[in-house]
């Protein structure tokens, strides 16, 4: 029998000489799990005041916009996994009041937008997508007017108390993009 002295001595000596054959080696990628984007709509749990530049006819051709005033209202849900939002605006072109109820899939990484007007009584189709260096990007589906178009929803921040959202359709599968909805918030509390 080998003495454990010289057992653990030939098992580090082994280790050693497979560590430098192994240096020369390529590295092993690294896998660094995806990061959980379940928290990222935290930072807007409050109540924002909200100023909104409408597009009236997108995709129309028509450069005619709208502004509007009121308030955004954000609640957190189920532990940071869901929230809502309830919009109350208005001008002198009338009110828009509704609400947007976001879902975290946690499978998937990312978000569902899920946005229903006080007029209309049901959500409109999702937007999906997540943050990437605090710029939430969203995508999905649509119809205006009889056609099926593109929808695009950005959410940046230029600090935690002043936030743009930017909502554009495209009618010829994102090649280009028109903007119709610019809102900016401002915190209350």
């Amino acid at each position: 029998p080998i003495p454990l002295a010289c057992g653990l001595a030939l098992a580090v000596s082994s280790t050693l000489a497979f560590a430098r054959h192994d240096a020369t080696a390529e590295p092993a990628a690294v896998k660094v799990a995806p990061a959980d984007g379940q928290h990222d709509f935290d930072f807007e749990f409050g109540t924002w005041k909200t100023h909104v530049s409408r597009r009236l006819h997108p995709l129309s051709g028509s450069s005619n916009w709208v502004e509007l005033e009121g308030t955004s209202v954000v609640r957190k849900l189920l532990d940071g996994q869901a929230n809502l939002v309830e919009l109350d605006i208005a001008g002198p072109s009338g009110r828009i009041a509704g609400t947007s109820l976001r879902l975290y899939n946690s499978e998937a990484r990312q978000w569902s937008l899920n946005y229903a007007s006080i007029g209309a009584g049901t959500f409109t189709a999702p937007l999906f997508g997540k943050f990437r260096n605090k710029r939430g990007e969203f995508f999905g589906q649509d119809t205006l007017g009889g056609r099926t178009i593109l929808v695009r929803f950005i959410i940046a921040c230029a600090t935690p108390d002043r936030c743009r959202f930017e909502q554009a359709f495209s009618a010829d599968g994102g090649a280009t993009w028109e903007d119709n909805w610019i809102a900016t918030d401002t915190r209350i509390d």
